[in-house]
């Protein structure tokens, strides 16, 4: 998906960038081992949705809601969902788990752990119904693949990426067909505001969202029809990208998968730093989240432009490129390939700074030179804008124009009143003008531009480098057994503070007794080495 990249231009010295790779690695693994010792309430709900529970109650709470919290208050969920809700399933005369659900949901069903012959039935089972729902997720990728070769893909990188969120999904659609009409290639809907703290997944089409539109399974099957719809008319494919974050971010990645979404937005530590979710429960979900991206060929987006909206872009510009070492870690050693790795950053620079524009193009460069085989997500300034959209409309055609001349994969559309108001369809329509302008005019620009060699921006790109590897080792040096959890504690990243022990979600995390089972992780990561 990635066309080849250009030769080296910052003169990186090798011997800095493995180091960094190396304690990048030093400081994930005690998170993938947490990871795989731990469930959450969202992994265990993820496995039920995988073998098919779906659908709510009268009060619009879910059933796999419902069935999980059965589960645990009768057996706890040390041991997973899968062998006590699978015996029953055995036990009684349930026409499927749905049916099983709402038995349980009215104390009609009781459950237990299963011994000897009864666990190896209920395991086999288990494995049986998760199969299933791995393998639909593996028709939605051919699906996927199969309607690039029919229709088309988009001609050039970077795509063109267009936020588009009403509130009311039947409002969304004809505004998402539009856009790609208009040039996007991407399609990102907006959550509604809140819905990453909400610990269930809303169910059915929503017409009721603030600025925003709730993700459901519902919305994304009717955005996915209607933009396979607009690619077959315009002939390329048109990628739907929605949020696996927050509190239910397993079972979002699972019903992403189900739906064909081609791409999620899925950072290692934004809902820890923004959003105040727990650390570990954040750890544990992107995880199981991420190895689903990568059997259904989902790219992930992450998030660490939202540093620079917090910290100063010029002086913690470093925690940009450590936070992206992290997020290839953990990516990797999910199942993700380079091709799925849409890391983030951003143009947030006060324009007041002398030599702002040659500071973003070396950050920029950085990011294309780390990590030259993946997707870069480049987003467009909305900190310093300030209403006047003339200025507004310069800054982003700057923007644009980095974007093209470091070969970014993914160029977000900014808008000139970004972060200021609402923006009006107009200026989208003048947005993607800008965007057009630069790309037909200067978009194989990188082909030419060659930094000074011991300049400002190579030598900007080296200090930038030198600063990461040198906190990269603070954290390595945290007290404890995870350095990492110690260093979003002491509030390494962001300026937030982050203690491991407490924030939303905790009361939802459980240790891994020895006889644990989950049938969905057993075979995602059949033939998987990290």
């Amino acid at each position: 998906m990635t066309r080849a990249r250009r030769g080296k231009k910052l003169d990186l010295d090798p011997a800095t960038v493995r180091r960094a790779r190396t304690l990048a690695r030093r400081a994930g693994r005690p998170i993938v081992r947490i990871a795989q010792t731990h469930t959450t309430m969202s992994v265990e709900r993820a496995v039920l949705r995988m073998a098919g529970v779906a659908g709510a109650d009268a009060d619009g709470i879910p059933w796999v809601n419902r069935l999980v919290d059965a589960v645990r208050a009768d057996v706890g969920l040390e041991r997973g969902v899968a062998m006590p809700v699978w015996d029953a399933m055995a036990r009684g005369s349930h026409d499927d788990l749905t049916a099983l659900a709402q038995r349980a949901s009215s104390g009609s069903v009781t459950f237990r752990i299963p011994e000897g012959r009864e666990a190896d039935r209920a395991r086999r089972a288990a494995r049986r119904d998760a199969g299933r729902g791995i393998a639909a997720i593996d028709r939605r990728r051919v699906e996927r693949e199969r309607l690039i070769r029919r229709v088309g893909d988009a001609p050039r990188q970077p795509w063109i990426y267009l936020i588009v969120a009403t509130g009311d999904i039947h409002e969304d659609i004809p505004q998402a067909q539009a856009a790609a009409r208009e040039g996007a290639d991407v399609i990102a809907v907006i959550r509604s505001t809140g819905q990453s703290l909400l610990d269930y997944v809303p169910e059915g089409a929503t017409r009721e969202g603030y600025a925003g539109t709730y993700a459901t399974q519902e919305n994304f099957r009717l955005m996915r029809a209607a933009l396979d719809e607009v690619s077959r008319e315009l002939g390329r494919y048109v990628r739907l990208t929605n949020y696996a974050s927050g509190l239910c971010m397993p079972e979002i990645a699972t019903l992403a998968g189900l739906e064909r979404l081609d791409m999620m937005l899925n950072d290692s530590m934004y809902g820890i730093l923004f959003r105040d979710i727990n650390p570990i429960r954040t750890f544990v979900d992107q995880r199981f989240s991420r190895q689903v991206h990568a059997r259904a060929g989902i790219i992930i987006n992450t998030g660490e432009d939202n540093y620079l909206t917090t910290a100063d872009a010029v002086d913690e510009a470093h925690t940009v490129t450590v936070s992206q070492l992290l997020n290839e870690y953990f990516a990797k050693e999910a199942g993700l390939a380079d091709w799925q790795l849409g890391l983030g950053h951003a143009f947030e620079i006060n324009p007041e700074v002398p030599d702002s524009f040659r500071l973003e193009l070396a950050h920029a460069m950085l990011a294309r030179e780390l990590f030259p085989a993946a997707p870069l997500k480049w987003m467009p300034p909305t900190k310093h804008m300030t209403g006047d959209v003339f200025r507004g409309y310069l800054l982003d055609g700057f923007f644009n124009l980095v974007g093209a001349m470091t070969g970014q994969g993914i160029l977000l559309v900014g808008m000139m009143t970004e972060a200021v108001v609402t923006p009006f369809l107009s200026d989208r329509d003048l947005a993607l003008q800008n965007v057009r302008y630069v790309l037909s005019a200067a978009g194989n620009l990188h082909e030419d531009f060659h930094p000074q060699p011991g300049g400002f921006i190579q030598s900007r790109a080296h200090l930038v480098l030198d600063e990461a590897v040198a906190l990269l080792e603070r954290i390595a040096a945290e007290p404890g057994p995870a350095p990492l959890l110690a260093a979003i504690g002491d509030g390494t990243f962001g300026l937030m503070k982050r203690p491991a022990d407490r924030g939303k979600g905790y009361d939802g995390v459980f240790r891994q007794a020895d006889d644990y089972y989950n049938p969905v992780t057993e075979l995602l990561e059949v033939g998987h080495h990290a």
